[in-house]
C-alpha cells in the first residue's frame, strides 16, 4: 500500500478558537492543536501571552493528510477565515497576540506562502495588502486543556471567524 504520510502546518490569525473550529472541518485535516509559537518566551502559557509582551502568537498546529489536502489549499482556506490586511488584530482580539502569521516549517512550505500571498495580493479579493508574516516555525507550546476544541465545548463561545466568499485566485 502506498500510504502518504502526513503534513504538518503552523499558522496563526487571530483567536486561535475560531481558527481551530473552521480549519478541523476542512476535508483532508487529520488534526488540530491550539498553542502558542513565534516568541521568544519560553515554557508559553496564556497568562503571559495574552498580555501581548511573551511574543508569541495564538496559533494552531494542523496534521493534514497531503494526499487529500494541499498545503497550498490549506493556505487559501486560511486566508479565507480571516483578515489578513489588519496588523495584530481580528474583530474584537487586538495585540501582536492576534496577528496573521504561517510559521513555516521547511523551504518548500515557505516558497508556497510567498507564492499565495503574492496571488492573493495580485487578486484584489482584499481591498488592503496582506500583511501576513511568513517566519520561520519556533517551538511550539500546546495551549492549555480548557483552550482545546473551545467552541466545541462551548457552542455560544466568541469567535470572529467565518468564511468569506472570495475568489484569492486560486
Amino acid at each position: 500500500m502506498n500510504h502518504t504520510p502526513s503534513q504538518t502546518a503552523c499558522l496563526a490569525g487571530g483567536c486561535f478558537w475560531g481558527m481551530e473550529e473552521l480549519i478541523r472541518q476542512i476535508p483532508g485535516v487529520l488534526e488540530t492543536e491550539v498553542g502558542y509559537t513565534g516568541g521568544s518566551t519560553p515554557d508559553a502559557v496564556y497568562e503571559h501571552v495574552k498580555t501581548g509582551q511573551s511574543g508569541h502568537a495564538e496559533s494552531l498546529r494542523i496534521v493534514f493528510d497531503p494526499a487529500r489536502l494541499s498545503y497550498r489549499h490549506l493556505l487559501f482556506e486560511f486566508f479565507r477565515m480571516h483578515n489578513p490586511t489588519t496588523h495584530n488584530r481580528q474583530g474584537n482580539d487586538v495585540g501582536t497576540q492576534y496577528r496573521s502569521a504561517i510559521f513555516y516549517l521547511n523551504e518548500e512550505q515557505q516558497r508556497i506562502a510567498q507564492e499565495v500571498i503574492r496571488t492573493i495580493d495580485a487578486s484584489g479579493d482584499w481591498q488592503a495588502k496582506i500583511v501576513t508574516e511568513v517566519v520561520p516555525c519556533q517551538k511550539f507550546y500546546r495551549a492549555e486543556e480548557y483552550h482545546q476544541q473551545y467552541l466545541i465545548k462551548h457552542r455560544d463561545g466568541y469567535t470572529c471567524h467565518y468564511i468569506r466568499k472570495l475568489e484569492l485566485g486560486e
